[in-house]
């Protein structure tokens, strides 16, 4: 199995009504440095400033994005070169990022290369810890700045100390 840690931008908050702006994946092993990003026409005419904000982009420069059944295409293939057996979706808020990642997905390929599951890892961590109210942001190294890539490889680095320096039963191939 191959973890893939990914997180996402949007411009609101469900996919099909708004859009998902943009995503970063990393594949979770000692180098991460294979990486995915991608950036999103809208899909919708809705969207809400503040959501724009935490992206960093504004509704005109995602009008210029790349098209939705290109990105999520060019992802499939990344996903199925860069796996080891079926791939694992893993994020820190994977409520949010796999609702987006699976309707983008079936939507514009007609299938999800993950499934129908996906992994949290703060939910991994207080598992973890024993504690329900322990956060594992702590143990990212690189800074989260909502660039989709940077969020995702600090989450990474969080899941190799989980199971470098706790002990934490995973194969990460």
């Amino acid at each position: 199995m191959s973890y893939i840690m990914v997180d996402i931008e949007a411009d609101g908050p469900i996919p099909g009504e708004y859009s998902m702006v943009s995503f970063g994946a990393v594949v979770v092993d000692d180098k991460l440095d294979r990486t995915f990003y991608g950036r999103l026409r809208p899909v919708s005419e809705n969207y809400s400033e503040e959501a724009l904000r935490v992206s960093g982009h504004t509704r005109d420069e995602t009008m210029g994005f790349d098209d939705p059944e290109k990105v999520m295409g060019e992802f499939a293939l990344w996903v199925k070169e860069n796996s080891k057996g079926r791939p694992v979706f893993i994020s820190d808020n994977n409520g949010f990022d796999w609702m987006f990642v699976c309707w983008y997905f079936h939507r514009f390929t007609g299938e999800n290369p993950f499934g129908h599951s996906s992994q949290n890892l703060g939910s991994l961590y207080k598992g973890l810890c024993g504690d329900a109210f322990k956060n594992f942001k702590h143990l990212r190294e690189t800074k989260h700045t909502h660039h989709p890539v940077d969020d995702a490889k600090g989450n990474a680095e969080a899941l190799l100390k989980m199971k470098k320096e706790m002990g934490l039963k995973i194969s990460l191939k």
